[in-house]
């Protein structure tokens, strides 16, 4: 019968904080199965303990990723001539898309989920909208593209969740959705056809979980976004971009008179399974009201940075006691130190000071409070 392997950490961090003489005990199917504080090197040697070189930290979820996006990086920083934006590069994305097809997804993301690994990312939510082929017709399996994904991480050794997105419109109120997103485009029922056919595959595997992206709420109607949510199962995760452009807040208050975030907090139960992706513009109640429905804000500062969308409020979403995480997005850096950095960086350009995202007296550094 196999034996677990045993290693031993000189330190590693701990819920409880910096512990020496770690000893880790992996079960046969590469789970930590035990974790043992103060352990005596001598001890563990006598139980063929592997002595390892250094710290130990545990692994960084990241809770945003389109992984096909990793093959277009750098493609968009041209300039297109006129005045760049988020909508412009969206543009070249679309004209991107149609390069795409399974065997290339299922290349492109395990190319990207090795670089997730090696930049100290050990689980992803793959926010996985490429639903059918480029002409927008459906593959024989609907999941087709879902299950490349899924593939993916199991041969580059990542946890993934897998977050079928549910696009149905091209802009608030129900608008008709454009040439450039016809990949994308499924109703409730057909969305929760794909989310089944993936928790038939997940089960039994502890490295898969499936939930659902509405896409944003210019993607979706309140129709289509209550449908999809009656059919998913209660523990369910649930991801959504919002906020993350000044023009769809306005284009948001101009449909319904409220800010997204706001309009999403009035109009569902939004709590722990909740990811708000982005949340970057938010009126000061709106951030109070998300930190207290306990959900969490989606994070992705190289990203956010490079499409020019601002800066997320996070003194005041801390200081709220909000919940959040960190993703990679469209990957143009693939590194959670890197993303880490730019949030702690981006609030120091905002506020002109330093060391801003700490635990205070708790947790002074903020490498450490923000890791």
């Amino acid at each position: 019968m196999p034996q677990p392997k045993l290693l031993l950490a000189p330190w590693a961090l701990l819920p409880q904080g910096w512990r020496r003489d770690v000893r880790l005990e992996i079960d046969p199917a590469g789970f930590l199965a035990a974790v043992t504080p103060d352990r005596p090197a001598e001890d563990a040697a006598g139980d063929g303990a592997e002595i390892l070189p250094g710290p130990v930290l545990p692994g960084m979820p990241n809770l945003h990723s389109h992984a096909f996006q990793r093959a277009m990086a750098g493609l968009a920083e041209r300039s297109g001539g006129g005045e760049d934006s988020f909508w412009t590069w969206r543009e070249v994305m679309y004209g991107f898309l149609g390069r795409i097809g399974p065997e290339a997804q299922q290349a492109i993301a395990a190319q990207l989920y090795v670089e997730m690994l090696k930049g100290g990312y050990t689980a992803v939510g793959e926010f996985h909208y490429l639903h059918h082929d480029p002409q927008g017709r459906p593959y024989a399996d609907r999941a087709e593209m879902a299950k490349r994904a899924a593939a993916a991480a199991a041969e580059a050794g990542i946890g993934i969740t897998l977050l079928p997105v549910l696009y149905g419109y091209g802009g608030f109120g129900g608008q008709p959705a454009g040439p450039g997103q016809r990949r994308f485009l499924n109703g409730p029922d057909r969305i929760l056809e794909i989310v089944a056919a993936l928790e038939r595959l997940a089960a039994g595997d502890p490295q898969l979980r499936v939930g659902l992206a509405p896409h944003s709420l210019r993607a979706v109607t309140p129709e289509s976004l209550a449908a999809a949510l009656a059919g998913l199962a209660p523990d369910a995760p649930l991801h959504i971009h919002i906020a993350e452009q000044t023009r769809e807040v306005e284009d948001c208050l101009a449909w319904s008179g409220r800010r997204p975030v706001a309009w999403l907090l009035d109009s569902q139960p939004v709590d722990r399974r909740w990811c708000l992706v982005h949340a970057t513009h938010m009126a000061p109640d709106e951030t109070a009201a998300l930190a207290a429905s306990g959900a969490v804000a989606g994070l992705c500062p190289t990203t956010e940075a490079n499409l020019g969308d601002g800066f997320f409020d996070a003194l005041a979403y801390r200081d709220a006691g909000g919940r959040w995480g960190i993703g990679s997005d469209s990957h143009i850096s693939v590194s959670a130190v890197e993303d880490l950095r730019w949030l702690e960086y981006g609030q120091r350009l905002l506020h002109r000071r330093r060391t801003l995202l700490t635990g205070g007296a708790a947790e002074p550094h903020g490498g450490a409070w923000l890791y």
